[in-house]
């Protein structure tokens, strides 16, 4: 069976490892290592807090808050959909990467356009479920029948599908930024 996030279907880049890695190519690689630290790290936080909620559901209110604290909802609002803090983090680190370091990248060599277009369809398919978790919160806060099952299943297929985006990128972006040069 596939998920979205298979590494079978994921294209690779190629290799340089002979090609020496500039300061600023080695600085770009520091900072997507460490924002991508912290978009682990309160995932993390977000799985803690759902997890507390689903214990007691009179802290379902409480989860949703944390994420709303972790997020970002610049152009999800207009859509109707309140993704919280968290959502905006990532929404705007996606945006980024779509608008400025995808496009240095595949300007640089063009070889890595596969796996730039690859990364760019999973930040949409991370944002489709980022606002799926935010619908089940809303759902359980409003004690609908299903939410506690739609929470947890929206958290575990944005924790599974995030991390892995988060490491295929790493995998197959921090040698052409560091060979490169590309400041992030």
């Amino acid at each position: 069976m596939t998920t979205p996030f298979d590494e079978a279907l994921r294209p690779r880049a190629p290799r340089h490892p002979e090609a020496p890695v500039t300061a600023v190519g080695r600085h770009g690689q520091q900072t997507l290592v460490a924002i991508h630290g912290h978009l682990r790290q309160e995932m993390a936080q977000v799985v803690r807090a759902v997890t507390d909620a689903l214990a007691d559901e009179g802290r379902a209110a409480d989860a949703r808050a944390l994420i709303n604290d972790a997020s970002m909802t610049v152009n999800y609002r207009a859509l109707g959909s309140f993704c919280g803090r968290y959502c905006q983090v990532v929404a705007v680190h996606h945006r980024i990467e779509d608008q400025a370091m995808f496009v240095d990248l595949a300007g640089a060599d063009p070889e890595l356009r596969p796996v730039l277009d690859r990364l760019s369809e999973e930040h949409d398919l991370i944002h489709a479920t980022l606002v799926g978790l935010d619908s089940a919160l809303v759902a359980m806060i409003e004690q609908e029948p299903g939410a506690l099952a739609r929470v947890t299943s929206a958290v575990t297929e944005l924790q599974a599908g995030l991390l892995s985006h988060l490491d295929y990128e790493e995998a197959e972006l921090l040698g052409p930024i560091g060979r490169l040069g590309i400041y992030i």
